[in-house]
């Protein structure tokens, strides 16, 4: 069967139409995958950028023992406890001196990409001792510690352990305290130390029946009276029950 030049222009332009529609939505659907990957990009990108961070300052209320504390979301640690309700404990990680939690002008210090940290980690749990840090040097630590001490930062003396006090790569650093028991945190050393952030530790009792331990970079033992009295102070902020002991 032949066809005539006009048969054939008509069926050519009924395969050129055809053709043309396959190659317009294989374009369009080209497009929209490339603007859903770029959507998707932006997303998942801001969240690796965020890195679990919110800037989220709305309060949460936490219920921990007999305590209620009131954190901003931006403040809380971690993702999965920026909630209302009961919890076991409550991670807080602030950047000293302002006390504030994340923000985009923050972010360096949150996630460690400039020097001379100056985050601090605070934790709120049930009390198990009967005594803080400070309320614990005498009866314990003075026994585990070799003596003389070194003149540390900011008028502390810094000890080491003993071999057999259990404390291993770790030590004291206590300040006399006019009228109070002595300032006393456990440094980190070493290796440890380095590869953290907050090598120092201290705890005190607030509110009812709970403990807060904070850890802090040991540079900051050389503003150890405002750091604690920082910390203090911020507990008994969100703190909704009790007040802090020092």
């Amino acid at each position: 069967m032949t066809h005539t030049p006009a048969a054939e222009a008509a069926d050519f332009r009924v395969v050129d139409s055809r053709l043309m529609r396959k190659v317009f939505f294989a374009f369009a659907a080209m497009a929209l995958l490339s603007a859903a990957i770029s959507l998707a990009g932006r997303w998942f990108g801001h969240a690796i950028a965020m890195g679990g961070h919110t800037e989220d300052t709305s309060l949460r209320e936490v219920v921990v023992g007999n305590n209620v504390l009131r954190a901003p979301a931006n403040a809380i640690r971690f993702e999965r406890a920026r909630h209302d309700g009961a919890a076991s404990r409550l991670d807080l990680y602030l950047r000293y001196p302002a006390m504030d939690g994340y923000s985009e002008a923050a972010r360096g210090d949150f996630n460690r990409t400039e020097p001379g940290g100056n985050i601090i980690f605070l934790s709120f749990e049930e009390q198990i001792m009967s005594r803080d840090m400070s309320g614990r040097f005498a009866p314990i630590y003075s026994a585990l510690i070799a003596q003389p001490g070194t003149p540390g930062p900011a008028g502390t003396t810094i000890y080491d352990f003993t071999e057999k006090s259990g404390y291993l790569n770790e030590t004291l650093a206590v300040a006399e305290r006019p009228g109070a028991t002595p300032f006393v945190a456990r440094c980190l050393t070493g290796a440890d130390a380095g590869q953290s952030l907050a090598p120092c530790e201290r705890d005190l009792l607030v509110g009812e029946r709970l403990s807060l331990t904070y850890r802090f970079p040991r540079r900051l033992l050389a503003d150890w009276r405002a750091l604690d009295a920082a910390v203090a102070e911020t507990a008994a902020r969100i703190l909704q029950t009790g007040a802090a002991r020092r």
